[in-house]
């Protein structure tokens, strides 16, 4: 998975704390993470093992007021930044708790998440490949010629996952799944598709008609 001191790209950092990429900006903008863990220079990144953090600050709104969320970041904040050069099997053996006076709060549950969904992101960037003979250059499931990019906006129109595996027959339900992480971790730029502008290797997912109704005269 990629290292406790990888720096992530913002889109990147929303899939991992399962938040929207307005939430990750928000706590850039607003410096609700330490500014140790947050970079903008180039574009804005955010620590990989700050996630948590991100993810923790948006899960507890509903448990936990503003100032005792920031309270838990603004303490174990410094503690990341200085264990960044350790493996993520460390920090999950580490203590988590933050204690103030009658309140105690465990981030432990939102470090092992963090970890398993950058074990995910990890696991959808391996998966996919590039290579100007195949497709010119568009990116595709690796020992396939399957679009990452076409299955995953499979999954967003709500195409069941056993329809989109009959028209890729070289993929499997796992393989769907990290295609739907990939595209959102690494959105398409650049002009909107066209209505009926089907990419080479695209399949037809359904392809039902519907009779244009006549107006009476």
């Amino acid at each position: 998975m990629p290292a406790v001191a990888e720096m992530l790209k913002a889109t990147e950092a929303a899939v991992v704390a399962r938040v929207s990429l307005r939430d990750v900006n928000r706590v850039i903008d607003e410096r609700i993470l330490p500014e140790a863990l947050f970079s903008v220079d180039n574009g804005r990144h955010v620590l990989a093992g700050a996630c948590l953090f991100i993810s923790f600050y948006f899960e507890s709104a509903k448990r936990l007021t503003s100032e005792e969320r920031l309270l838990a970041i603004k303490k174990m904040g410094p503690k990341l930044a200085n264990s960044r050069k350790l493996p993520w099997a460390s920090l999950l053996l580490d203590d988590w708790t933050v204690q103030d006076d009658f309140l105690t709060i465990d981030l432990k549950p939102f470090l092992r998440s963090t970890s398993e969904r950058l074990s995910d992101l990890e696991a959808a960037r391996a998966m996919v490949t590039s290579s100007d003979d195949v497709l010119s250059g568009t990116p595709v499931i690796s020992n396939t010629r399957v679009p990452v990019y076409d299955v995953a906006a499979s999954l967003t129109a709500g195409h069941p996952v056993d329809r989109i595996l009959r028209a890729y027959p070289s993929i499997n339900e796992e393989k769907v799944r990290l295609a739907g992480i990939y595209a959102e971790a690494n959105p398409l730029r650049g002009r909107p598709r066209a209505p009926g502008d089907r990419p080479a290797a695209a399949a037809i997912i359904a392809d039902r008609r519907v009779p244009r109704s006549r107006t009476a005269k």
